[in-house]
């Protein structure tokens, strides 16, 4: 029973690119010490994504699932990871408590990812991901929808509106789990790990 071993939650941030997925991720793991998990990094790492076959879109990586998982499974069984990806269906709903689905406003999103220097295809592509809700819905469908918590990322107060909610809902996990001392331990170890370090937490 892995999860009997966590002292801390897992934890997915996902959302359309340029939502602030990821500026939501730094900010929480600087305000709570839990690792920070980027999987586009873990992909760079361990060499598991192809380039895409799509001359439109050239840059893009199709990630290999399965040996993802297999790069980040004692992770996820020791808890404390906040998820950092683009998609939320293929990380195993027992190692995961909350599943936080970043949106915002279409013309906003438009703008950011136009700076971004998205255009064409790849542009259409991930406005419509973002208008027909299709995060949200793949995640309401993925987990338990009392897991899925809808966020807005507009302007800096959002952001910051936000990881304050997910930091006092880490704070009841640990209460209702009686794991009060999680965060004694993770100052202990440090804050942050490598997820290449699988005895983390076991000793």
């Amino acid at each position: 029973m892995p999860e009997m071993l966590r002292t801390d939650p897992n934890i997915i941030i996902t959302g359309t690119p340029g939502v602030g997925k990821t500026t939501h991720c730094q900010q929480l793991a600087t305000a709570t010490r839990l690792h920070h998990l980027d999987i586009n990094e873990v992909v760079k790492k361990h060499n598991i994504g192809e380039s895409s076959t799509d001359p439109d879109d050239p840059n893009t990586k199709i990630v290999d699932e399965d040996r993802l998982l297999d790069c980040i499974e004692n992770d996820l069984e020791e808890g404390g990871q906040i998820i950092d990806w683009h998609a939320c269906d293929l990380f195993p709903p027992s190692l995961i408590d909350l599943v936080c689905v970043v949106r915002c406003d279409n013309k906003l999103l438009y703008d950011r990812l136009k700076k971004r220097g998205y255009s064409g295809k790849k542009l259409e592509e991930n406005m419509d991901c973002e208008i027909m809700e299709v995060l949200l819905q793949e995640a309401r469908e993925a987990y338990d929808e009392d897991m899925v918590v809808e966020l807005r990322s507009e302007k800096t107060e959002d952001v910051d509106a936000n990881v304050e909610r997910i930091e006092k809902w880490i704070e009841q996990w640990r209460k209702d789990h009686g794991k009060e001392g999680g965060e004694d331990v993770k100052a202990q170890g440090g804050g942050g790990k490598d997820e290449d370090n699988p005895m983390f937490l076991h000793g």
